[in-house]
């Protein structure tokens, strides 16, 4: 290991929009507009969103600032606004996935950057900045983590390597020197939390941990820029998060290529609302459903092979084959598997179906087992192997990439149809002209002429 905590903190202080190719910028601002569609819908329907919102009135913490929460009629203080913003998004979990780390760069990072950014009346060219910065901090700090070693220790890395994302996408955006990023990624480093025992009984912390790390990042940020005196060496030290969090770290991954290639161009989006381990396997049994014309009764039991990871997410069937909460759902295969095998398709309104009995008495036709091929010659391990047997046979397929990756990524047309679906229950007419905002937000000199938008 070798200064790679003052390696990433120099990247993010020298960056410039200008120093961005197009296509990276471009591509950092439909994930943009894919998170925000997400939080938009939360505020209103996220089941956790109430108790948040009653924690921070119980607290006092609810004063009005000038901190936009999107889909929200009122404006909140910058460190709450982040972390209401990355709750919300988190929650339908539908928002983007970078695969080589297993995490989702958004949530954390976005939410950080429109908070500081109105903090100090950024432009839109500033806020697009730092949001690349975020994405390619917490990324390349996922990397460097190793996925499967990080969820076999039991962290979630959204939340771990998450909070430095937020905290080097507000550092750009109060304009911090090298020094104090890394006293800022020092802080970030204390930070750095966020557990899987959420999945024991489909509990609202991941949702929380996610939108804590956005506030985390923008109170690392403000620390240091106040002159507080963070940790060093807070990645690489013989206490940081490379020792502490992970079996099996690979620093080199967190520097590589760093301001040539970027990781942002490697995130991809969710077309399901659902853990992404489950998305290759959904997009298998949809496919196998419309070619062979299979209706449930037809199928006499289906077998699905999942990378290690996804067993540990969505493959405990002990706990996970009749879930009834959303979480629960969110996080089984057999439930979205089935889910996608008896409609064709499934979507966020599909939770309606927990419970339903026709559902479980298909999950029970499900069997989830670890398929080592899904560990060999790939970049990562999201895909899946899908087996039906029906009385004429067996249908198999396997799918090494979910849709929605980089080399699949929807069009244009097809992200704004996704942001409109959810964002228009909530903003009626106005969120056309906001999702126009968000795709062109280079254009505009102050990032609060957006934000407005987007409130309900």
């Amino acid at each position: 290991m070798a200064q790679e905590t003052a390696t990433l903190a120099g990247y993010v202080a020298a960056l410039n929009y200008d120093d961005i190719p197009p296509e990276v910028l471009d591509r950092a601002k439909v994930l943009t507009l894919d998170f925000l569609g997400s939080a938009i819908r939360a505020r209103r329907e996220a089941e956790s969103t109430p108790s948040v919102l009653q924690m921070l009135a119980a607290l006092k913490l609810d004063a009005t600032g000038e901190a936009t929460v999107f889909g929200d009629s009122r404006t909140w203080t910058p460190a709450v606004a982040a972390l209401l913003n990355g709750t919300m998004g988190h929650s339908l979990d539908f928002d983007d996935t970078h695969a080589d780390s297993s995490l989702h760069p958004s949530a954390p990072v976005v939410p950080a950057a429109f908070a500081v950014g109105e903090m100090v009346g950024a432009s839109g060219r500033d806020v697009l900045t730092a949001i690349v910065a975020g994405y390619e901090v917490c990324c390349r700090l996922g990397n460097a983590l190793d996925p499967t070693s990080h969820y076999a220790r039991g962290f979630h890395p959204t939340a771990t390597a998450g909070t430095y994302g937020a905290a080097a996408a507000a550092a750009k955006l109060f304009g911090l020197s090298e020094q104090q990023i890394i006293s800022a990624f020092g802080v970030s480093g204390s930070q750095a939390a966020g557990s899987l025992q959420f999945l024991v009984n489909g509990a609202w912390n991941k949702r929380y941990q996610v939108g804590a790390s956005a506030m985390n990042g923008v109170i690392a940020a403000t620390l240091a820029k106040n002159n507080f005196v963070g940790a060093i060496e807070s990645v690489e030290g013989k206490h940081g998060l490379l020792v502490g969090y992970t079996d099996t770290p690979h620093p080199e991954k967190a520097v590589a290529a760093l301001g040539a290639g970027y990781e942002t161009m490697k995130i991809g989006v969710k077309p399901y609302p659902s853990c992404r381990y489950t998305h290759a396997a959904i997009d298998a049994l949809i496919a196998l459903r419309r070619e062979h014309n299979l209706t449930p009764d037809q199928v006499k039991r289906v077998e699905i092979g999942l990378h290690r990871n996804g067993i540990t997410l969505t493959g405990d069937a002990a706990t996970k084959r009749h879930p009834s909460s959303i979480v629960g759902g969110q996080f089984s295969m057999f439930f979205t598997g089935a889910l996608a095998l008896d409609q064709g398709r499934f979507g966020w309104d599909d939770y309606n179906r927990l419970g339903d009995p026709a559902i479980n008495a298909l999950a029970d036709k499900f069997d989830v087992v670890q398929d080592d091929r899904l560990e060999i010659g790939r970049s990562h391990p999201f895909g899946a192997r899908v087996a039906i047997t029906t009385e004429h046979g067996v249908h198999e397929r396997l799918h090494g990439d979910p849709s929605g990756e980089p080399t699949s990524f929807p069009s244009a047309q097809a992200m704004s149809e996704k942001f409109l679906t959810l964002a228009r229950p909530v903003l009626d007419g106005r969120a056309q002209k906001f999702a126009d905002a968000i795709l062109s937000l280079e254009r505009f000199d102050r990032v609060a002429q957006v934000t407005e938008l987007g409130r309900q």
